[in-house]
C-alpha cells in the first residue's frame, strides 16, 4: 500500500484520487499553485514547490490534463517516485509497458505489446490496440479509438471520441480534434479535425 500525493486539485484530480484509492492505495493530499483547504475530502497540503515535504514517504501523480504543463511540473520534481495510476477496471495485455507517472483509466483497453510513455493520461473508454507506441506526455481523451501499430508522438492530445485507422503516425505537439477520423500520417505539429482529419 502506498502513500500518494496528487498535483492539480481539479476535476482531474478527484478522478486520479479515486483511482489511487480503488487500487488499494492512500490518498496523502493534494498539490496546487491556486488552492486551499480541501478536495475530495481530502487536504490541499501547499503548492507545488512544497513536494519536498513529502518526498521521502510518497509517491506523486500529476493530475492535469494540459500535456505541456504536465511537462512543466514533472521537470520540477528532483528526485520523487512516480506512481502510476492504474484502474482495477482497465483491461492490460500480460505483455504492454507503462511508463511511471502515467494514469489509466476506467474501462480503458490495452492491447498486446502496447508502450506507453511516462506522464500519459490513457483517458476514460479508451482503446490502445496491439503495438501501439504512445511517447510520452501525450493524452487520450475518453473514448479514443486507436487501430493496430499507431505511434503518437510526444505530447500530443487525441480528442474525445476520436478514431485513428491502424498503421498511422502522428507527430509530436499535435492536436486531434474531438470527434476526428485520422486516416493519414500526421507529420507535422498542428491542429487536426474532421473526417478525415486535416491541419487548419
Amino acid at each position: 500500500m502506498k502513500q500518494v500525493v496528487i498535483i492539480g486539485a481539479s476535476g482531474h484530480g478527484k478522478v486520479v484520487a479515486d483511482i489511487v484509492e480503488k487500487s488499494g492505495n492512500i490518498v496523502r493530499g493534494f498539490l496546487d499553485d491556486n488552492g486551499t483547504g480541501y478536495i475530495f475530502g481530502y487536504n490541499i497540503l501547499g503548492q507545488v514547490c512544497d513536494y519536498n515535504k513529502y518526498a521521502s514517504e510518497c509517491e506523486f501523480v500529476i493530475a492535469i490534463g494540459n500535456n505541456s504543463i504536465r511537462e512543466n511540473i514533472a521537470n520540477k520534481l528532483n528526485q520523487v517516485k512516480l506512481f502510476t495510476a492504474i484502474h482495477p477496471t482497465a483491461c492490460m495485455a500480460k505483455d504492454i509497458m507503462i511508463g511511471q507517472g502515467t494514469v489509466i483509466m476506467a474501462n480503458a483497453v490495452i492491447n498486446s505489446s502496447a508502450k506507453i510513455g511516462c506522464n500519459c493520461i490513457i483517458n476514460t473508454g479508451t482503446i490502445v490496440e496491439h503495438d501501439n507506441f504512445i511517447g510520452d506526455y501525450v493524452h487520450l481523451s475518453p473514448k479514443v479509438a486507436l487501430g493496430g501499430t499507431v505511434n503518437i508522438g510526444k505530447s500530443t492530445h487525441i480528442g474525445i471520441g476520436a478514431t485513428v485507422r491502424n498503421n498511422i503516425t502522428i507527430g509530436d505537439n499535435c492536436i486531434v480534434g474531438a470527434g476526428a477520423v485520422v486516416v493519414n500520417d500526421i507529420l507535422y505539429s498542428g491542429t487536426y479535425i474532421g473526417v478525415p482529419a486535416k491541419r487548419i
